[in-house]
């Protein structure tokens, strides 16, 4: 109820309606560094844009609706961008030693989503263990893990015919 007065009150004096995911959000910060994979080659292809789709519901537990919205504001987090520091900062303060572990094992699945992780891919999964904190070793090991598993099948259907969406 006391939500609902501060955003009337809001409304009242024209002030900006907080944003579902807000730029600190360590959310964000995280699908914006998929979405930077996903374009680390230049192009995007249905199986990275379905992956995409699918590793943001399952990780942070969301509906379509909500995992679209959250990959267009993390997609025009990640155009803004001038690197790669403002999102692994917020990671890095955000999430404990597993949480970071768990960001380069994201960046890993989304890396193999084509079938193999290219030397763009794998340098900047490096830089961004790097800043992260993530030893050489985990990196290499959830490399390892994310070759094994492979890419999953192509979709039937396009994840963005629905609403678009588009990264």
């Amino acid at each position: 109820m006391l939500d609902s007065l501060r955003t009337l009150i809001d409304e009242i004096r024209g002030a900006e309606p907080q944003r579902e995911f807000a730029a600190g959000d360590y959310r964000v910060a995280a699908a914006a560094l998929l979405v930077n994979m996903a374009h680390a080659d230049g192009h995007v292809a249905p199986q990275e844009r379905a992956r995409l789709k699918r590793l943001v519901e399952e990780r942070f537990e969301l509906d379509p609706a909500a995992a679209r919205r959250l990959i267009s504001r993390a997609a025009e987090s990640e155009r803004e961008a001038v690197d790669l520091f403002q999102f692994t900062n917020v990671l890095k303060r955000a999430l404990d030693e597993d949480g970071r572990r768990g960001v380069i094992e994201l960046l890993w699945d989304m890396a193999y989503a084509d079938g193999e992780a290219d030397e763009i891919e794998e340098n900047i999964i490096w830089r961004i263990a790097e800043l992260l904190g993530v030893s050489t070793r985990d990196r290499v090991l959830l490399k390892q893990k994310a070759g094994r598993e492979g890419p999953e099948p192509m979709p039937s259907v396009s994840p963005w015919n629905d609403e678009g969406g588009g990264i």
